[in-house]
């Protein structure tokens, strides 16, 4: 059981999201709420204009409702704003939103009718999950995709239940619950919110943790395999100049080298700059990291509605604080990052298979002659870099002005975080070829100790694709890697190897 009023952060959504969700509603939110609803009817008996109240929305603010229209209003501004499109979002992500919504609402803010929050809260706990489109969002809140959770609580719409895709009406019935019966304003207080891209922004910032950290384990193995020189991530040298987050990606470095024998024979003075910067480009896509968390998290927490009801003060007021472009300039932020951070590990595999860089045999074909080796790979390392370099052109530079241009600034916020999923899923794949790469170069090596990440990666590595000794398919084993590093064992056993170290990528459970 989760109190409904406890601070949301984005790796607790993202572990809340793979299963039905049991809140608490203490008798403090429930009276906040009570108090925001008499505020609002306060409002609506005294005739003063209110946004979505007694007014229509966006360019029809100028229409004024009288109030036996209020309540008769709410099933239609749900209907006609069922606005998206597209593929539906995964589950996982319908169930972050809705609970998102859920927990906002009780913040009293948007002055929902008490039983429909508590209809709400039962579908989180009995997993009814409204069925999301993955496309609708500008970015100045979600209204179109929200619209579709509104639908399901009053029996429209489809939701997922028991694992069975249902129409509303049906999904509800088959958890024991009926449709609500929408009050003043509430078709509005549920529409008008940010919970979606926070659902969404929530668990590609999971993925965008474990790739990064996946990404360091692959760049100590290629360190390992290149006989790299450690000695770039002394902890007085990031000192010197502690940029962004460069002190703690210099501690993952030699926390993921613990052990290592590397080091003890330096015969390089200077590495190139895709191994001897690894402190300074992971820490600067750290810092991103941490930003766009801290904005979500902000967000996560916040009360976003629009009106707004004060309950101390008794007062309703418009306000903007549904548009988001905070979230969508760090996501933007954090795609360029993440281009650093794939041309690195692109140069590492490079560098690994050339024999005048590594000092192995070329290609790392230990055949030798005409035996191509892994340089094939160095066409999909190229392919996979160049579309990773697209998905980090910037997404939020504002778009078309709607509804009569009164809604004229659009941040895309939705569009930012799709974009950077999209480009996680080609990062991990340039990460799974550099750590098949790296275990290559240590192979052929022969090296001596590794460091304990290097260690546990190789090791997941051999457990799926011998050592090359002649030319083979590589482009099956790269897959087979995949599969292997990107499965919950896989990132558990290397999250451990670096714990003890103090890290935004490290769940809170392990870090120092």
């Amino acid at each position: 059981m989760r109190e409904i009023d406890a601070p949301l952060t984005v790796h607790e959504l993202a572990r809340l999201a793979r299963g039905p969700v049991s809140l608490s509603v203490s008798e403090a939110v429930g009276e906040r709420m009570r108090a925001s609803r008499c505020v609002l009817e306060r409002a609506l008996e005294a005739g003063e204009p209110v946004y979505g109240l007694n007014t229509g929305l966006g360019s029809n603010v100028a229409y004024r409702l009288d109030a036996a229209e209020v309540s008769g209003r709410q099933e239609a501004i749900v209907r006609g704003r069922v606005a998206g499109v597209g593929d539906p979002l995964a589950v996982e992500v319908c169930r972050a939103a809705f609970l998102c919504r859920t927990v906002s609402l009780a913040a009293g803010g948007a002055a929902i009718s008490p039983h429909v929050h508590e209809l709400m809260v039962a579908m989180l706990e009995r997993d009814v999950t409204p069925v999301i489109p993955s496309r609708g969002s500008v970015g100045a809140g979600d209204l179109s995709l929200l619209a579709s959770v509104a639908a399901v609580v009053i029996g429209r719409g489809e939701a997922w239940v028991a694992g069975r895709r249902l129409p509303g009406a049906q999904a509800l019935a088959a958890a024991g619950l009926a449709p609500a019966e929408l009050g003043a304003k509430d078709a509005l207080a549920i529409l008008n919110g940010s919970a979606v891209s926070c659902a969404m922004a929530a668990l590609a910032l999971e993925a965008a943790r474990e790739t990064l950290l996946m990404g360091m384990a692959a760049a100590v193995l290629a360190c390992e395999g290149f006989a790299a020189n450690p000695r770039a991530f002394d902890a007085r040298i990031a000192a010197a100049r502690p940029a962004g987050a460069q002190e703690e990606a210099a501690a993952l470095l030699r926390r993921g080298l613990a052990g290592s024998a590397l080091g003890t024979g330096v015969s390089r003075v200077q590495d190139p700059l895709c191994f001897r910067a690894l402190p300074q480009v992971s820490g600067s896509t750290i810092a991103a990291f941490a930003a766009a968390r801290d904005a979500v998290e902000v967000e996560l927490n916040a009360v976003a509605d629009n009106p707004l009801v004060i309950v101390d003060a008794g007062e309703i007021h418009s306000t903007a604080n549904f548009h988001t472009p905070a979230i969508a300039l760090a996501f933007d932020t954090l795609a360029i990052a993440l281009h650093h951070v794939a041309t690195a590990s692109a140069h590492r595999s490079l560098k690994l298979m050339t024999a005048r860089s590594s000092g192995l045999p070329e290609f790392l074909a230990p055949a030798g002659g005409a035996a191509a080796g892994l340089v094939p790979l160095q066409k999909t390392i190229s392919a996979l870099h160049a579309e990773i370099r697209l998905k980090a052109a910037p997404a939020s530079l504002d778009g078309i002005p709607v509804s009569d241009a009164v809604e004229d600034l659009t941040p895309q916020t939705a569009l930012t975080i799709r974009k950077l999923g999209e480009q996680l899923e080609l990062l991990r794949l340039l990460v799974s070829i550099e750590a098949m790469t790296a275990a290559q170069a240590c192979d052929l090596r022969a090296s001596g100790e590794l460091g304990e990440a290097a260690g546990v990666l190789r090791a997941r590595v051999r457990q799926v694709v011998p050592a090359l000794s002649e030319d083979r398919e590589s482009g099956p084993d790269v897959d087979a890697v995949h599969a292997a590093l990107w499965e919950s064992g896989a990132l558990e056993a290397i999250a451990t190897a670096f714990s003890g170290v103090r890290s935004a990528l490290l769940p809170y459970s392990i870090s120092e």
